[in-house]
């Protein structure tokens, strides 16, 4: 059965106790250890978030996992994008999710990666030069046993494709020196294992970056549009002193969110991406950005601007990654909290309804 658009939701695997944050921030220390102590910042300031159905949850337990999976397809999602960590060198972080994902064949879900290829740093704590891990880029040898590491889901039939070739996604393109030689070498060693190519998904924050990307060998962007009200409606010198100020950056979700799809987002190598909200401050305190009286009726708004900038295109590429499943810290989740529990998923599988009339 076609679907009308392909709607892919990114996954943060932080949910659960990890050596690494054990010795770093203290023994247990998951992502719901930052959205639990997070504080109201002003009069009205939905904090923190608490979890509805699917609770404070454990990503070590499948039967987790598969809820989530059993959640998403209900209302109309067609995987998840699990965020994939490789610092070089064989250093991997919070793999095990994706690890069981493929040994275990469960959930029966579809699934693709996004490499998040970005130093670990404590700036989220206010530890702003301290570096945890560091994200190295460390020549052939190192990018084959990267390729050779993620061949088993590439492999896998539930990996999320286009034109037949496995989707994966690059967090910050621009920051990786050798990436043509990457795309092509990870192109050879997928042709050799009976794959047809990679597809390669460069993420980036304004439309402005799209031809340098592209010209590196990616086949698309992601564009994710968040700060595009703030470029376009304030200067640098503004931006500049909110950054260095430490000011609340605090605006209307309903301000923002006309600015989350563009005209790029019309062709064939732009990806939209769809943001239900978001609000950094359990992460960063007062030095973040917040949105505020996010609805799930504005919501379904800007859902149905995006698919209307992406149905023309072939069926393949109607995609829309939606940021995020889980980011909970970020404030950015679909998964149902105490105040809309699952408005937001009920008026996504609205709209994806509402293409069929």
């Amino acid at each position: 059965m076609e679907k009308k658009v392909r709607l892919i939701a990114s996954y943060l695997p932080q949910f659960q106790p990890i050596k690494e944050n054990d010795e770093w921030w203290g023994k247990g220390f998951t992502e719901w250890t930052n959205v639990g102590k997070a504080k109201p910042l002003f009069e009205g300031h939905y904090q923190p978030r608490v979890p509805a159905d699917l609770g404070y949850y454990d990503l070590r337990l499948p039967e987790v996992r598969l809820a989530q999976a059993n959640m998403a397809r209900e209302y109309g999602i067609e995987g998840f994008c699990y965020w994939h960590y490789w610092f070089g060198g064989g250093k991997r972080i919070l793999e095990k999710t994706v690890e069981e994902v493929v040994l275990n064949k469960e959930p029966d879900f579809p699934f693709c990666l996004a490499w998040a290829n970005e130093t670990w740093s404590g700036v989220w704590h206010g530890l702003k030069n301290q570096i945890l891990v560091e994200q190295k880029y460390l020549g052939i040898e190192d990018y084959k046993k990267h390729f050779y590491a993620v061949l088993p889901a590439f492999l896998d039939k539930r990996y999320i494709t286009v034109d037949d070739r496995p989707v994966f996604m690059l967090y910050r393109p621009l920051d990786f020196p050798d990436i043509s030689q990457f795309i092509e070498l990870w192109n050879k060693w997928a042709i050799e294992n009976g794959l047809k190519g990679v597809y390669f998904i460069g993420q980036i924050t304004t439309p402005e970056n799209r031809d340098l990307v592209l010209s590196k060998g990616f086949d698309a962007v992601n564009i994710v549009r968040l700060t595009e009200y703030m470029r376009l409606n304030t200067t640098k010198i503004e931006r500049g002193f909110q950054r260095f100020s430490g000011r609340l950056k605090k605006y209307k979700y309903k301000e923002f969110y006309p600015y989350f799809s563009g005209n790029e987002d019309r062709d064939l190598n732009c990806i939209p991406t769809i943001i239900p909200n978001w609000d950094h401050s359990p992460r960063s305190g007062k030095r973040a950005l917040i949105l505020t009286d996010s609805t799930p009726e504005l919501f379904g708004k800007h859902v149905k601007e995006v698919f209307s900038n992406i149905l023309h295109k072939p069926q393949d590429n109607r995609i829309s990654f939606i940021k995020s499943w889980n980011e909970w810290a970020e404030g950015n989740h679909l998964e149902p909290d105490l105040l809309y529990g699952l408005e937001y998923l009920k008026e996504l599988k609205k709209q994806l309804n509402s293409l069929d009339k």
